[in-house]
């Protein structure tokens, strides 16, 4: 079952229960809230007659070492505060609870067990980590990330005496095996259902299933990192730092990542084709607690960070984690089917600086089906079937375009009748010679807000492509800054209607960007604090995950940082342009798996993993290395750093109206 650890013992947050409060809406009063179980205190009773005004975070202060367990687990020591409209207040502690650490032994909903996290092959057969022989184990990730909660008519799943709800979790990749040495990519990314029992009361979710998700059918699952919910329920996931059919290091991973992968995947190392991967699988959850996936090969073979559909059912903007990276958009044909439309990249044809507001126009890469380009590498297409791609410049260059990749010149041309094949296979590549603005270091997590129709992304570090006179800068592109900002920031995007493409014709979305601007910024340290941070610590540092809670107005941010001895969960008021810190992961861990539902059954919940504890190899973390407490917490805490958590913040309200229970 999932490990429930000792709180006095590791000296934990509170986890309240793990109950989310009831909803809160215009008309509710703090006395209904009280009796329905929602607790916290009000500053004055006469609160119990007055409509709510707005719902804020109260912050937290980062760890320090005078609290080492602090540092060395989920650490939440933050609120949620209502404001009513006669200026009374409410205040409700939020608090974090698990749902397991990966490697524990969790309940396959048929009276046995399997490994959270566990890694298996082809034949769906664990694969064991064998690097010491007397203690040979199944892999399992330490890098949960990418996490939805959903649920489906007429669940089946035995042993839930609440309501059933669903989570879907995919493991990213591995860092340890038991010889120390890093696993990145070279394990097919797991991906699992979890089927929780919601108490119908407390909101207070528990795991009665873990289901291991097959995915042999699509080949395996190529480093899965960021997902979002789709309208319709399922689960969306990515594949990024796609394989470089050229092997020039001009895009995600070398081939002999990839031969690894086909070697622990497969069996041998020849089966894996670099056009399997890098595109974007889609989860559905059956009422079994059991889950089918299916891969879209129309979407652009891209660093998947992060997809969001708008609310049109057909508009996908999606997140590229590269360096010389672009925004990329799909517009499906068929409402709620991502298997046909068209695939475009965003060309900026103003400055976008750290304080510009820059214009966009899109360029169309081309249209298809996901059968069709799937056809073509089933067909046995290769590289150099689809275009010529060059390190050094030919003697003729004629029908040769120059472009920048990862940091690196390339000189490209589509072979005659190809296009199609290059736009959705060699998507990089192609976009860049059709001149999309791959100008940007890693763009990852994209989220939306519908009400003001604007779209967010964050951008994990703001340099070498994107700062003038910098490594992979192409100053035509319009993406540059005069001064590198490595703790990055985010992206506002506007979204319109009526847009057209660089041909002129007409795109079919009233979800497009126009415009996009920075809304955050984080800020450098010219040298180390106390801590070792590299950024301000009460800044964003190296954003990655993003999520918009309508009903709240909150943009959540998680960080992957390298530049904060600790990353942050943070919560950004858009109306307030407040930002407050509300979770800490453990030292060397970075926050992944972020999810914000506004209305699960009546309660509201922000779902956050984190990745690596104690990943403490660089500099950064000196100080907090040679504090013992610190180093015995994260090790006893995360099982000598092989483990790591996935759970919800607990204590979030929704605004849907109590009247209506």
């Amino acid at each position: 079952m999932s490990r429930t650890p000792d709180l006095s013992r590791r000296n934990l947050v509170k986890l309240l229960g793990g109950a989310p409060l009831f909803p809160l809406a215009a008309g509710a009063s703090t006395a209904m809230l009280t009796a329905c179980g929602g607790g916290g205190s009000s500053s004055n009773d006469s609160a119990s007659k007055a409509s709510i005004k707005s719902v804020t975070f109260t912050g937290m202060a980062a760890p320090s070492l005078a609290t080492p367990a602090n540092m060395a687990t989920t650490y939440v020591d933050s609120s949620m505060l209502v404001t009513y409209s006669d200026s009374t207040t409410k205040t409700y502690k939020l608090g974090y609870k698990t749902f397991f650490i990966t490697g524990d032994k969790v309940p396959d909903g048929n009276g046995g067990t399997l490994i959270a996290g566990g890694y298996y092959n082809y034949q769906n057969q664990p694969i064991y980590d064998t690097s010491v022989a007397v203690a040979t184990r199944q892999f399992f990730s330490d890098c949960p990330d990418g996490s939805t909660l959903t649920t489906v008519s007429n669940p089946t799943v035995k042993g839930v005496t609440g309501n059933t709800v669903f989570a879907v979790v995919q493991f990213e990749y591995t860092t340890r095996n038991q010889a120390l040495t890093s696993m990145y990519g070279l394990l097919p990314s797991p991906i699992a259902v979890l089927t929780l029992d919601q108490n119908k009361t407390t909101g207070e979710l528990s795991l009665v299933k873990y289901h291991n998700v097959d995915t042999s059918g699509v080949k395996g699952l190529w480093i899965t990192c960021g997902a979002s919910l789709s309208p319709w329920g399922t689960h969306l996931s990515s594949e990024e730092y796609e394989p470089d059919a050229f092997n020039q290091g001009a895009l995600g991973q070398s081939l002999s990542v990839l031969q690894g992968f086909s070697t622990n995947m497969f069996g041998n190392s020849t089966t894996a084709n670099p056009y399997d991967y890098g595109h974007l699988p889609e989860v559905t959850v059956n009422p079994d607690g059991t889950g089918t996936i299916k891969k879209h090969y129309c979407m652009g073979r891209i660093s998947h960070e992060l997809i969001q559909v708008m609310p049109d059912n057909r508009t996908a903007l999606m997140g590229d984690d590269a360096t010389n990276g672009g925004l990329f958009m799909f517009v499906a044909d068929t409402a709620k089917d991502l298997s046909a439309g068209t695939l475009y990249v965003a060309q900026y044809t103003s400055l976008l600086s750290s304080s510009t507001t820059a214009s966009i126009k899109w360029i169309k890469l081309g249209s298809a089906t996901s059968a069709e380009i799937k056809a073509l590498v089933d067909g046995g297409i290769v590289n150099t079937d689809i275009m010529e791609s060059l390190t050094t410049a030919p003697a003729d260059t004629t029908g040769y375009t120059q472009i920048v990749l990862n940091k690196k010149t390339l000189w490209v041309k589509v072979k005659t009748n190809q296009d199609k094949a290059a736009a959705f296979l060699e998507t990089h590549r192609y976009a860049a010679m059709k001149g999309g603005s791959l100008a940007f270091t890693k763009m990852e997590g994209t989220t939306v807000n519908i009400a003001d129709k604007k779209a967010y992304s964050a951008i994990s570090a703001i340099k070498d492509s994107m700062v003038t006179g910098k490594t992979g800068n192409v100053a035509g592109l319009n993406v540059n800054f005069t001064t590198a900002i490595n703790a990055g920031g985010v992206l506002e995007h506007t979204l319109a209607s009526g847009q057209t493409d660089t041909d002129g014709h007409a795109i079919n979305s009233e979800w497009v960007p126009s415009t996009s601007t920075f809304i955050l910024l984080g800020e450098d340290l010219a040298s180390a604090d106390a801590l070792g941070n590299l950024a301000n610590a009460d800044k964003i540092a190296n954003p990655d995950n993003l999520k918009f809670s309508e009903k709240l107005r909150t943009l959540f941010i998680g960080e992957d940082s390298g530049l904060h001895v600790n990353n942050f969960l943070w919560a950004y008021n858009v109306d307030t342009k407040t930002l407050t810190r509300i979770l800490s992961c453990p030292t060397g861990a970075e926050s992944t798996g972020l999810h914000a539902s506004d209305d699960i059954n009546g309660f509201a919940y922000v779902l956050s993993n984190f990745q690596h504890p104690g990943d403490w190899e660089t500099p950064l973390h000196d100080v907090v290395k040679a504090n013992t407490a610190v180093v015995a917490a994260v090790n006893e805490n995360y099982d000598n750093r092989f483990g790591a958590a996935v759970g919800y913040l607990t204590g979030l309200p929704v605004s849907t109206s109590l009247s209506a229970k």
